[in-house]
C-alpha cells in the first residue's frame, strides 16, 4: 500500500485551505479529488463574497468561523496577491413592513462581533445609492469579493511548496479502519481512478462537499447516527449585460434557504443577481432563461429602474443544507472524534455559504481537532 499521514478528500477551497494548513505545520498530505480540475462545485459556482458575519445565530458554527474567516482571508489575499475588493454591502429593506426584520439582522450582527454595521435611513439610504428605492438599509463596509479561483490556487501553492500532493480524478469509494501492518492504527482507503489504488492514512478530512455523506456513508465502523440527513438547494445566478448605477454589493431580505436575489459584482465590476432557491434533488446546473421574469421582481423590489432586457441566464451552484438539528437554520457541521469515536477522522458536512469566507477558520478549527484527539 502507498502510505501517507494526513488524506484530504475534496480539492475545493475548504480542502485545500485543510490541506494547506496541515503541510503548514509539517504533515505529510495528499489531497484526493474526484473530478479533473480543483473546486469545480460549490466553490467555483457561488457569489464570490466575502462576508461580515452578520447573519448567523449566535453559538454556531457558521458565526463562530465567518468573522476571523473574514479576517484571515483579507490578510492572506494581501500576502499571497490574491484579487479582492473591500466594496462593502448594503442590506435593504424594500418597504416599511421590512424594517423589524431588518433591525433584528442588526442586532444578530452586533451579537456576532460585528461592530462597523451602520443603519441607515430612507434618505441616507438614498443618498449612498440613489438608484436604490427602499425604506431603510444596513451599511456593512467589510464585505467584500474575492476571486475564488486564484484563490484555490494560491491555496494549492501552499500545499504543494510545503510538500503536499494532489490527485485528480480519484474517487474515495470505500474506507476501513485498520493498520498498515507495522502497529499504526489508521484507514486502508480505496481510491477509484484510472484502476483501484489502496492508499493507507493515519488522518482523513472528508471535505468532499456534496460528496461528503457518499464518502461517510463508505467508511465502515461510522455511526450512521453521526451523518446528517442532508438536501440541496440550487441557486441560479443572471448577468446583466449594462453597467450598473452601484459600487457595492446590495442585498434584500433573507428568503428561506438564502440571502435573497441580490446585486454582486466581479472583480471588472460587471453585475450578476442571484441566487434564487430551488430545491432539488439532483444536482443539474442548467438555468432557466424563462425564470427572468421571476428576477425582474425580485430585482425591481429595491431597483425600480431594473432593465429586464439586459438580464441573461448565467450558471448556477448547489448548496448542501443539513438537518441535523431538526430546525430551519442549516450550520456547518465538523464531527470529529469526540462526534463519532473514531480516531484521527474528521467530516465536514454543510460547507455552503460563508464556507469560502471561513474557509481558513474552518482549516484552523479542523488541525485543532485532529490535535486535540491525537494529544
Amino acid at each position: 500500500m502507498d502510505t501517507i499521514e494526513y488524506l484530504v478528500i475534496g480539492a475545493g477551497v475548504v480542502g485545500l485551505a485543510v490541506a494547506a494548513k496541515l503541510a503548514e505545520c509539517g504533515k505529510e498530505v495528499l489531497v484526493v479529488e474526484a473530478e479533473d480540475a480543483i473546486g469545480t462545485q460549490t466553490s467555483a459556482r457561488n457569489s464570490e463574497v466575502i462576508h461580515a458575519g452578520i447573519y448567523y445565530p449566535e453559538n454556531s458554527l457558521k458565526a463562530a468561523l465567518c468573522m476571523p474567516g473574514r479576517d484571515a482571508l483579507y490578510k492572506y489575499c494581501n500576502e499571497r496577491g490574491v484579487p479582492y475588493k473591500q466594496c462593502g454591502k448594503l442590506i435593504v429593506a424594500p418597504s416599511s413592513a421590512n424594517i423589524d426584520d431588518l433591525n433584528a439582522i442588526l442586532v444578530t450582527g452586533e451579537k456576532n462581533g460585528v461592530s462597523d454595521l451602520e443603519y441607515l435611513s430612507r434618505e441616507a439610504t438614498t443618498e449612498r445609492a440613489p438608484a436604490l428605492n427602499v425604506s431603510a438599509a444596513i451599511w456593512s463596509p467589510t464585505t467584500g469579493i474575492i476571486d475564488s479561483h486564484q484563490l484555490m490556487l494560491a491555496l494549492l501553492g501552499d500545499v504543494e511548496n510545503n510538500g503536499g500532493m494532489l490527485a485528480l480524478r480519484s474517487k474515495v469509494i470505500n474506507v476501513i479502519p485498520g493498520n498498515d501492518g507495522f502497529g499504526n492504527d489508521g484507514y486502508i482507503v480505496t481510491v477509484e481512478n484510472d484502476g483501484q489504488t489502496i492508499i493507507f492514512a493515519r488522518s482523513i478530512v472528508n471535505c468532499a462537499g456534496l460528496g461528503a455523506t457518499a464518502v461517510a456513508n463508505n467508511i465502515q465502523g461510522l455511526p450512521l447516527s453521526t451523518i446528517p440527513s442532508v438536501t440541496y438547494a440550487k441557486g441560479s445566478y443572471f448577468s446583466y449585460a449594462a453597467p450598473v448605477p452601484f459600487d457595492c454589493l446590495i442585498y434584500p431580505m433573507p428568503a428561506p434557504g438564502g440571502l435573497g436575489i441580490h446585486l454582486t459584482l466581479d472583480q471588472a465590476g460587471q453585475a450578476r443577481f442571484g441566487p434564487d432557491v430551488e430545491w432539488v434533488n439532483d444536482v443539474d446546473y442548467s438555468v432557466d432563461p424563462n425564470m427572468a421574469g421571476k428576477f425582474t421582481k425580485a430585482i425591481s423590489s429595491y431597483w425600480p429602474e431594473i432593465d429586464a432586457s439586459k438580464l441573461q441566464a448565467s450558471y448556477s451552484g448547489i448548496r448542501i443544507k443539513t438537518f441535523a438539528y431538526g430546525n430551519d437554520f442549516h450550520d456547518f457541521i465538523i464531527s470529529g472524534p469526540k462526534q463519532h469515536g473514531l480516531i484521527g477522522l474528521v467530516n465536514l458536512f454543510g460547507i455552503e455559504s460563508p464556507g469560502l469566507t471561513s474557509c481558513l477558520a474552518i482549516a484552523d478549527y479542523v488541525a485543532r481537532t485532529l490535535e486535540e484527539a491525537s494529544g
